[in-house]
């Protein structure tokens, strides 16, 4: 079989040929500023070698999606996976020698970098018998193995330096060929440029990057100018699978393309003024929701001195008296009251925000307003009884509530509202619920408590949650079946 494709033409006219063979074991850097071409040059790369070699392609993009169109490339949308899905998806992907597309578009900058790493390193670490040969095309490979240290957390950025320095320094023994795409080369890690032995090098303007491709590409300093000068879809090649001398490269065409062309020029509207306007407007008020109502006004000093003064020495105890005129209320009378009571309070949408104290007052003056007396609820008892009615158990038959709250024993009692919400959820068939009914029940607004919470229920056996990349979650309870 002919390893050699065609990329493109020199200045002479004459097909510019690139031994895949060699590419295989020397690897392949491509610099070019933004519109230089890349993506068409790695576009025309993967068309040409396609059905020759396995491909497989990050693309935070995009971009090349619309290979599986012409080409049957099986695209990953790594917003819909979890991680283990996704490494699971990368060893199946050497295992069966399929050619895939990791798109990262739907994910934000850190996760897709994240997203990335996990995906190349499962590649890495597949078993040895499946080691057969394959491209790696890494498009905007400064984003994964940035030379310098950005906004991303450190730990993402030595995951992603990790695995892009084992594609290139030591992918090669197990049949991957790195090919890196990237803006800048002075943006681009050092270790992971230098293994690479094939150059294509497009336009660009800063003196840093143009010095760079002059060294690479063995020319001198005064002739990297002619970098600046290169127009769009034209590079300078060398390498022992290009040619052993620089040559100029004009790309050739393309069958598949990008889903849209940003740079290209559309006719705009020709809609009058008033009509735009009248566009721009519709039904503005339904697409943005309204602004949060105000919170309701504090308690009255008076009313909140009134209720923490003592009563006068003569008078009998608060939680024996009565309204004038009011029957005493049975025990079956009392009970539902405070149901009542309770239930009303947890449907206080700020109550739950406010210190274990201060609901705890709020339910006290509750009880005296309604005649109802609080001596059998201590402290402790109404925290347990003021969780159950937040996580709204009662909507549940009594023998589930019983599984429910035999669980909720080994939570302690600031966690039990919400660990009692997820169980009542669980048992429902429902998937978890969302991150506002969480921080409610457990009383804050913060992503991060609500992700410690998760973490230590899951440490505790109590919850089992799953994530996928696109930000989606569920989370079981185990010992709770579906009603």
């Amino acid at each position: 079989m002919d390893s050699h494709i065609v990329i493109g033409q020199d200045a002479r006219g004459e097909d510019v040929r690139v031994d895949m063979e060699e590419l295989l074991a020397t690897r392949l850097l491509v610099q070019g500023n933004s519109g230089s071409g890349k993506s068409h040059l790695l576009r025309r790369l993967l068309e040409e070698s396609s059905g020759m070699v396995q491909q497989i392609i990050i693309d935070p993009e995009g971009d090349f999606t619309s290979l599986s169109e012409h080409f049957g490339h099986v695209v990953i949308d790594a917003e819909s996976h979890s991680q283990a899905e996704i490494e699971a998806l990368a060893a199946r992907t050497r295992e069966h020698r399929a050619s895939v597309v990791l798109g990262l578009e739907g994910l934000d900058v850190e996760l897709q970098i994240r997203c990335a790493a996990q995906f190349i390193t499962a590649l890495f670490d597949a078993p040895r018998e499946h080691w057969f040969p394959a491209l790696v095309v890494v498009d905007e490979a400064q984003m994964f193995a940035p030379s310098a240290s950005g906004e991303m957390a450190e730990d993402t950025r030595r995951l992603s330096l990790g695995a892009m320095t084992n594609l290139m320094c030591r992918g090669r023994k197990r049949g991957l060929a790195g090919i890196v795409a990237t803006q800048r080369l002075a943006k681009l890690a050092k270790n992971v440029a230098a293994e690479a032995s094939n150059f294509l090098m497009g336009r660009t303007f800063l003196d840093i990057d143009m010095a760079r491709a002059a060294d690479l590409l063995g020319m001198e300093r005064r002739q990297a100018e002619q970098i600046r000068d290169l127009e769009r879809g034209r590079f300078l090649g060398l390498g022992p699978a290009i040619t052993r001398r620089p040559v100029a490269i004009r790309i050739g065409a393309v069958k598949s393309g990008s889903r849209a062309n940003a740079s290209a020029l559309v006719p705009l509207p020709t809609a009058p003024r008033e009509e735009m306007q009248a566009l721009l407007h519709k039904e503005l008020d339904k697409v943005v929701p309204p602004p949060p109502p105000p919170p309701p006004p504090r308690r009255a000093v008076e009313e909140l001195e009134q209720s923490m003064r003592p009563a006068p020495m003569n008078a009998p105890p608060t939680r024996d008296r009565q309204p004038f005129g009011a029957p005493a209320m049975a025990s079956g009378d009392h009970e539902e009251m405070l149901e009542e009571i309770l239930a009303e309070l947890a449907s206080d949408p700020h109550i739950t925000f406010q210190p274990s104290a201060s609901q705890f007052q709020s339910f006290m003056m509750a009880c005296r307003r309604k005649g109802a007396t609080a001596a059998l609820l201590d402290m402790t008892a109404f925290r347990r009884r003021f969780a159950i009615a937040v996580a709204g158990l009662h909507q549940l038959d009594d023998e589930t509530q019983g599984r429910v709250l035999a669980l909720g024993d080994l939570v302690d009692d600031d966690l039990l509202a919400p660990f009692l919400l997820i169980a009542r959820d669980a048992a429902q068939g429902g998937t978890g619920p969302d991150e506002d009914e969480l921080g409610r029940a457990y009383g804050t607004s913060s992503p991060g408590r609500i992700r410690r919470l998760l973490d230590h229920l899951e440490r505790k056996g109590l919850v089992v949650t799953r994530e996928d990349y696109g930000g989606g979650r569920s989370i079981s309870v185990p010992g709770i079946e579906t009603v």
